[in-house]
């Protein structure tokens, strides 16, 4: 049985720290000005989106050239910094994501490699096991205890 092996890669132990070190330095910058929101608020609020980015830019234009139809319980000061914030993250999310889709592709495709490699030398050793191959018993016991089902698995 051959496969392809679609990564193989060694990234030096310098280029990781230096990859850790960005990525506390980012943690450190950002999460001052960062919130978390709940599963829930998640769901419940308006999002903005690629078509509603023009219309909030042009609301924002008309908004501080005609402040005369701004309602009284929006603050244009608080929906300026709104507006910039979405102007000045969104291209740094961009990025991040675009990376974050990158290592989740690479990690995923590298562990589908090595569960792959790995059930090869276990299908190897379950063969050498029942063919009484010395040490292929032992080896065999150990490993199927991935495979083996508890009695609790198997009442749900």
């Amino acid at each position: 049985m051959s496969t392809k092996n679609t990564v193989s890669i060694q990234i030096p132990e310098a280029e990781l720290q230096t990859v850790k070190e960005a990525i506390a330095t980012l943690k450190t910058t950002l999460s001052p000005y960062l919130i978390a929101i709940s599963a829930e608020e998640r769901q419940r609020i308006p999002k903005m989106g690629d078509g509603t980015i023009p219309f909030v830019e042009k609301v924002m234009d008309y908004a501080q050239e005609d402040s005369q139809f701004l309602p009284p319980f929006i603050d244009l000061n608080e929906l300026s910094k709104d507006w910039e914030v979405v102007k000045r993250l969104a291209p740094l999310l961009r990025d991040l994501q675009q990376v974050e889709s990158n290592l989740n592709d690479t990690v995923m495709m590298a562990g589908s490699e090595a569960y792959v490699g790995a059930l090869g030398y276990y299908n190897s050793v379950k063969y050498g096991a029942r063919v009484n191959v010395a040490d292929a018993k032992v080896i065999h016991e150990d490993l199927k205890q991935r495979f083996n089902r508890s009695k609790y698995n198997q009442s749900e």
